[in-house]
């Protein structure tokens, strides 16, 4: 493997940053968008079993049928990164977006009454609030979601995309089982090194919470 690496450092370094990209940008664009999804769930009570059900439904597509599907329904009818793109935000809103409800449905209600109390404006209370107590429920969402995506960008190899999936899809081609160990390790790497980063922005964020445990 390690000879492998030296061979094709190059070609393995440019399949590693294109499933970065790949993985790490619908994180950006599906968690963003899952913040008002996942508030509107919980401000409006009629909204939150739509939002369960439907994320239900969205996350049960197989990717690689999400990943044909996309050029079809956005018009471009050409196999390209945006459908890889496209396909996990929308999985990453899925998740995310019932895990943002979840989480602000979890903080406690004499929390925010007394934040009201104060004059928090409802927004006010939101951003200062309610997402902050809401954060480690959101946290690990977005760990789930992080890493679900490093896994299924490597399924976009199929159609020709997918970053160290190539990698997979080379070896099995060739019948050669270096660059299948390369993909894996690489994968594993990766996800076990986005995990930490959340883990430990976690626990930056929500230093109550380590004193919490400390106490228990």
């Amino acid at each position: 493997m390690i000879d492998y690496l030296a061979a094709n450092s190059g070609t393995v370094l440019t399949a590693l940053r294109e499933h970065v990209y790949l993985a790490l940008l619908p994180v950006l664009i599906g968690g963003t968008l899952a913040l008002p999804v996942g508030y509107l769930g919980v401000r409006f009570p009629r909204l939150y079993q739509p939002l369960l059900t439907a994320s239900g439904l969205l996350y049960s597509v197989p990717s690689l049928a999400l990943f044909v599907i996309l050029p079809v329904v956005l018009g471009t009818r050409v196999l390209s990164p945006v459908n890889i793109v496209v396909a996990l935000s929308l999985y990453t809103l899925a998740l995310m977006s019932r895990t943002v409800a979840d989480g602000l449905r979890s903080v406690d209600p004499a929390l925010t009454q007394a934040a009201t109390a104060m004059g928090y404006r409802r927004l006010q209370r939101l951003r200062e609030v309610d997402l902050p107590l809401a954060l480690p429920v959101v946290l690990g969402g977005l760990r789930v979601a992080t890493v679900a995506n490093i896994s299924l960008v490597s399924v976009g190899a199929l159609i020709g995309i997918g970053g160290l999936g190539g990698l997979f899809t080379r070896g099995f081609q060739l019948f050669y089982v270096e660059p299948i160990l390369v993909g894996v390790v690489l994968s594993v790497l990766l996800a076990a090194i986005a995990d930490l980063v959340i883990v430990l922005a976690q626990r930056a964020a929500t230093p109550w919470a380590r004193a919490q445990s400390g106490r228990a």
